[in-house]
């Protein structure tokens, strides 16, 4: 049996969409985790076996090429367990769609985040900043508005790509409140944060 490392950080959104992603799998055992700490200003080397980009996730394999990033990584290991979380027919577009929307989240985000660790504090562009909080903003009123049903729908990546989003948020940006307003995802969440494969991956 196939053992691979999976390259991240507890703290990153897309690596750990990829930890909750092989434990609802039930293959954790099959999955190595390999902790990297990754500063996107040392730009001169790369820890990360077989990923150029020196970025996490990566999944490392021993009968194939390094794996990345979080949607290849995910459908990869759905695919190696035979698992559901990518479903036949037009339901899988709207699920990859809702991933996107998820990964972005996540994008703005994790680019707050830097500017708020790695920038000096007079050095912060406020105007950059509260743009990518809009993108995050009219994401989360799009998943309030549009998305609900699929939100309840059977088990997939782009719900656990959701929540992970959302945990990102409580964890750097609690401060902004994404709940205010959005009832229904709140409550959706509440209760999503509390399966097994979310808590065991909580940084």
């Amino acid at each position: 049996m196939e053992v691979m490392r999976l390259y991240y950080s507890p703290a990153s959104p897309f690596a750990r969409k990829c930890v909750v992603t092989a434990t609802e799998l039930g293959i954790t055992e099959r999955v190595e985790r390999v902790t990297v700490a990754t500063n996107p200003l040392s730009t001169g080397e790369t820890p990360i076996p077989g990923n150029p980009l020196g970025k996490l996730p990566t999944l490392e394999r021993d009968d194939g090429p390094a794996i990345y990033d979080s949607p290849v990584i995910c459908r990869y290991l759905n695919n190696v367990a035979e698992g559901t979380l990518y479903p036949a027919g037009e339901r899988l577009w709207t699920t990859l769609t809702l991933e996107a929307l998820a990964d972005g989240i996540m994008d703005a985000a994790l680019l707050m985040a830097l500017e708020y660790r790695l920038r000096p504090e007079e050095l912060h562009y406020a105007p950059w900043l509260e743009g990518q909080w809009q993108k995050v903003a009219r994401a989360l009123d799009t998943l309030e508005t549009l998305w609900m049903s699929h939100l309840h729908g059977p088990l997939d990546v782009g719900q656990i790509a959701t929540g992970c989003a959302l945990g990102y948020l409580d964890l750097r940006h609690g401060a902004r409140d994404w709940r205010a307003g959005r009832p229904q995802l709140a409550h959706w969440f509440t209760a999503f944060d509390q399966r097994p494969a979310m808590e065991a991956s909580r940084p």
